[in-house]
């Protein structure tokens, strides 16, 4: 398989995740932004949106990086969906929501404020920083009542729902705000967890240079 993008990308990142934690094989093709290859009719092919990410498996192209990331489990380690319970794949699939609409949906104006628009040569707008930061705050309020029932966020289990957590926390994690998860202890355990898996820390090894 081919995961077409950059390890800069959080986006990329979660389906790498993915993809390591099942055991997948693949390769990281770069996508040059600077060139515009990103769209480029051959890359057009692979994400008419040209976007990143694209995962190439034989004749097939899937881009978005969630669907990546459930075709990667469900070829190569399905029980990270749990697809053989009615309940607890309901459960795995509440928290995919979760993560996408409430979790990373707030941290992806952090991350560029503090990482991408710096590269980009501006400033960051602090003011648009701490509302997100005071918005996660209470999402992570939520996570850490759940995370005081169970190991995991869909249960005792490890699952897709956690794993997508991870590209975008990585980068949390290289802004000045890592500190937030200070006063969520059972985030904190969770997180510290996730952060000791080998597919994690081969992730994390990939996206260092660009941090």
């Amino acid at each position: 398989m081919k995961l077409y993008g950059a390890t800069m990308s959080w986006n990329v990142t979660r389906c790498a995740v993915a993809l390591e934690e099942a055991g997948a094989e693949y390769e990281i093709v770069p996508i040059n932004f600077a060139t515009a290859e990103h769209k480029s009719p051959e890359h057009l092919a692979r994400n008419p949106f040209g976007q990143v990410p694209a995962l190439q498996d034989g004749d097939l192209y899937i881009f978005e990086s969630r669907a990546i990331c459930k075709y990667a489990a469900r070829k190569n380690k399905p029980e990270l969906l749990k697809e053989g319970s009615l309940a607890e794949s309901a459960m795995v699939d509440v928290w995919m929501e979760v993560e996408a609409n409430q979790y990373t949906s707030l941290l992806n104006p952090i991350l560029f404020e503090c990482l991408v628009k710096p590269m980009l040569g501006g400033t960051t707008d602090q003011k648009v920083v701490q509302e997100n930061l005071e918005k996660l705050k209470k999402v992570l309020e939520v996570y850490e009542a759940r995370l005081t029932k169970c190991k995991y966020l869909a249960g005792d289990f490890l699952s897709l729902a956690d794993l997508n957590h991870v590209s975008a926390t990585l980068c949390l994690f290289a802004t000045p705000h890592a500190s937030v998860f200070d006063g969520y202890p059972h985030v904190k355990a969770w997180w510290s967890g996730l952060m000791a898996r080998p597919s994690v820390q081969k992730v994390a090894a990939l996206m260092k240079p660009s941090a």
